[in-house]
C-alpha cells in the first residue's frame, strides 16, 4: 500500500523560497521544478527534459520559458516545447507534465495527482501565518524519516515532557487527560492542563511561571497539515473555558510533504496573536522553535533508522497514541479511495 496519497495539496516551498530562478524539489516521488514567471506567478514542471531526461532545474530561465542545459529544448510554463535546435517542425509530443499550483498562507501548494481534482478549496486552512491579527515566522527542514513520524510525533505532545523538557515540556503534559474527536478528514486532540506550573518557554511569554492554565488544541487535516492551538493564562481566567483574553495564545503551524518513503519536507511556523509589532520577539520565538524542532528532527531520523532496521516488527498501540492512530487512518482512507478509483480504471 502506498504511504501517501497525490490526490491532496503538499506545501512545496515558502513563497520567498521561489523567484526568478529555478528550483528543484522532489515531491511524492517526483522530481519537480519550479519557478515564477516574470509577472509573480508560479510555475511548477517536471524535472525532465523530453528528449534526454536532464533534470530541467539544472538549465536556464529565458524569459517566462525553462531552456535545458543539454540541448536547448525550450518549454513554456504549461510544459510544453516551443523551440528545438536545428528543426522548425516541433515533435507535437514533446511536452514536460505541468502540476497545478496555489498560493495561499505563504506557501506554494502542488496538486501532484490527477490535474481535473486539484480544487482550490481543499487547500488546509493555515491563515494565521499570513492574517494581520497574527505575528509569524517559520522554516522548512528535510527530514530523514516517513512524513507519518512526523504526523505521530505532532499529534501527541506527551512527548514534549521527555524530548523538550528544558522547554516547552513538563510533567503535566504526559499526566494530564485529553480528549480526541473525528470527521471523515480531520482529527483534534485536547489537552486542558489546569493550575499547573508554566515550562521554561512559556513562562517566558507571559512573565510567570506558577498557577497556571495551560491548552493544547491539535487539529488534523489529512493528509498531513497539522495546527496546534497553544498558550497559557493565569489560573481562573477562563481559559478552561474558552476564554483567553488574559494570556498568550499561539498558533503551531505544520504541514509535511512526503519526500519519498523515508524522507519529507518539513514546513512549520509559529504565530501568535500578542504583541504582533516586536520583530525582536518574533525572531526570539522563531529560533527557539527551531531548536526544539531540531531535536524532535533527532528522535524522527533514529526512529526511521530502527524501523528500517527491523521491518517486522509490529507496533503496539497505548491510550496516547489515540490522535495518531485516527490521523493514520484517515490518510489511509484517502490512499484507499484513490487506489479504488485507480483500479477501476485500470
Amino acid at each position: 500500500m502506498a504511504s501517501f496519497p497525490l490526490n491532496a495539496w503538499y506545501a512545496a516551498a515558502y513563497d520567498v523560497e521561489l523567484g526568478r530562478s529555478l528550483l528543484a524539489r522532489t515531491i511524492c516521488n517526483k522530481p519537480i521544478v519550479m519557478y515564477r514567471k516574470q509577472n509573480g506567478e508560479a510555475v511548477a514542471l517536471a524535472d525532465a527534459c523530453w528528449h534526454r531526461l536532464l533534470p530541467l532545474s539544472q538549465g536556464s530561465l529565458h524569459g517566462d520559458n525553462v531552456i535545458c542545459g543539454y540541448h536547448g529544448l525550450e518549454f513554456d510554463d504549461s510544459g510544453r516545447c516551443v523551440y528545438m535546435p536545428s528543426q522548425e517542425t516541433i515533435n507535437p509530443s514533446a511536452c514536460v507534465k505541468s502540476y497545478p499550483v496555489v498560493e495561499r498562507h505563504r506557501f506554494l501548494w502542488i496538486w501532484p495527482g490527477d490535474p481535473a481534482l486539484a480544487d482550490p478549496d481543499l487547500v488546509p486552512d493555515m491563515h494565521w501565518n499570513d492574517d494581520p491579527a497574527w505575528a509569524a515566522d517559520g522554516r522548512v527542514i528535510h527530514v530523514k524519516c516517513d512524513y507519518r513520524l512526523v504526523v505521530d510525533n505532532l499529534m501527541d505532545l506527551t512527548h514534549e515532557t521527555f524530548v523538550h523538557g528544558s522547554s516547552i515540556g513538563n510533567r503535566a503534559v504526559a499526566e494530564a487527560p485529553f480528549e480526541v474527536t473525528h470527521t471523515d478528514r480531520t482529527a483534534t486532540v485536547t489537552r486542558l492542563m489546569e493550575d499547573i506550573t508554566a515550562p521554561p518557554f512559556w513562562a517566558s511569554q507571559i512573565g510567570r511561571a506558577e498557577h497556571m492554565d495551560r491548552w493544547q488544541v491539535i487539529n488534523f487535516q489529512a493528509p498531513s497539515t497539522i495546527c496546534i492551538e497553544v498558550g497559557v493564562a493565569p489560573t481562573g481566567t477562563g481559559a478552561m473555558q474558552g476564554d483567553r483574553s488574559k494570556g498568550v495564545e499561539g498558533m503551531v503551524l505544520n504541514t509535511m510533504t512526503p519526500e519519498t518513503e523515508s524522507s519529507c519536507h518539513y514546513f512549520w511556523a509559529i504565530a501568535r496573536s500578542y504583541d504582533i509589532h516586536n520583530q525582536a520577539r518574533t525572531h526570539q520565538l522563531r529560533e527557539g522553535v527551531a531548536g526544539v524542532f531540531t531535536e524532535d528532527e533527532l528522535i524522527l531520523e533514529a526512529q526511521q533508522r530502527a524501523i528500517e532496521a527491523n521491518p517486522d516488527h509490529v507496533f503496539y498501540n497505548l491510550n496516547i497514541d489515540a490522535g495518531s492512530m485516527w490521523a493514520r487512518k484517515l490518510i489511509d482512507r484517502m490512499i484507499a479511495e484513490e487506489t479504488a478509483i485507480k483500479t477501476a480504471a485500470e
